[in-house]
């Protein structure tokens, strides 16, 4: 049975994949990797784990030459989106990677060799020259203009009217249209309070919407201001008053929330262990035992559980209250002093 469609479906109709071991009919594979297209997910994943398909399966598996081509020629954008090197011809209606550190990908004509910054767009019929630092049409006798905030593949050149429209067109959409602080790659977000954890598909960057940082698993449990779901950050006067609570209630907290978990797990492990083995669970072989032999395995796991319970206990409160103290007197003070 095919895990996709559901259907029952003969064994030479799951084609195997070099990635992993997983297995859909071939049908469900071909509408899968046509949608992945023409969405431009490439690399495209595995329907069933993030393992990359490997080109020589998505080529034997995509039936139409066109939706191969677009594969292609995605695969080598996403490759040079991810090179701090390439840049892109500003000329209109071009766009031409041009990368210097890849001359067996592209057509380029540069003098890199010669420490000359200028790039020459080897299109046919283009010619732009333009300056690798800026990004800007080729300026010998100035120096370089300010570089643009947003390194697109679709610059233009442009006039200094254009130029400040865009740059209020970037304004009025800079809370929709990010780019990825690794590789400087476009990312839209409905800005409507969900999740502020981004992973840019063409690096696989992970980094907060809010701050646009490389985060790591604690970045918004941090006094930073950055909040796991909200529009904008806060503000700085209600992160000093948060972090000045945590700094004063720190101790009252704590003392509560060890005084309820105390109790809890000491007492609460063993009543599960034994209701637990009272209760037996699938292919438990309570049923063939004996009333006393039943009375004496709950009894002998109800007093281990009491044995074990209090080193659990302490355990839990020994080093749980030492990270928090440190992360409250150590990370939220230092934030504070700062």
């Amino acid at each position: 049975e095919c895990p996709l469609c559901l259907l029952p479906q003969p064994p030479e109709a799951f084609p195997s994949l070099a990635s992993c071991s997983h297995r859909s009919c071939g049908a469900c594979l071909a509408r899968y990797l046509r949608l992945a297209v023409r969405e431009s997910r490439v690399p495209v994943a595995c329907p069933h784990c993030p393992a990359a398909l490997l080109p020589s399966d998505v080529h034997r598996l995509l039936p139409e030459p066109a939706l191969r081509d677009k594969y292609e020629e995605f695969l080598l954008r996403r490759l040079l989106l991810a090179d701090p090197g390439t840049r892109w011809c500003p000329a209109p209606d071009c766009s031409v990677p041009v990368s210097p550190s890849q001359p067996g990908v592209l057509v380029a004509l540069s003098c890199l060799e010669l420490q000359c910054p200028r790039l020459t767009c080897g299109r046919e019929g283009c010619g732009t020259e333009f300056c690798y630092h800026c990004r800007q049409p080729w300026h010998p006798d100035g120096p370089c203009a300010p570089a643009p905030s947003l390194a697109t593949p679709t610059a233009q050149l442009a006039q200094p009217e254009e130029l400040a429209h865009g740059e209020a067109l970037a304004r009025a959409e800079t809370e929709d249209i990010k780019v990825c602080p690794r590789c400087s790659a476009f990312i839209m977000k409905i800005n409507d309070g969900s999740c502020n954890r981004m992973n840019c598909t063409v690096c696989g960057c992970l980094f907060c919407w809010l701050c646009l940082q490389e985060i790591s698993d604690v970045h918004f449990l941090s006094p930073s201001g950055c909040t796991f779901w909200g529009k904008r950050p806060w503000s700085r006067t209600r992160r000093i008053l948060w972090q000045l609570g945590m700094v004063l209630g720190a101790p009252m907290v704590i003392s509560l929330a060890a005084g309820v978990a105390v109790p809890v797990i000491t007492i609460g492990i063993p009543i599960y262990m034994g209701r637990k083995v009272l209760a037996g669970g699938p292919g438990s072989r309570r049923s063939s035992l004996s009333g006393c032999q039943q009375c004496l395995s709950v009894t002998s796991s109800v007093l281990l559980s009491l044995f074990v319970s209090p080193i659990i206990t302490a355990l839990t409160v020994g080093v749980g209250v030492p990270l928090v103290l440190t992360y409250v007197y150590g990370t939220v003070v230092l934030s504070l002093c700062r």
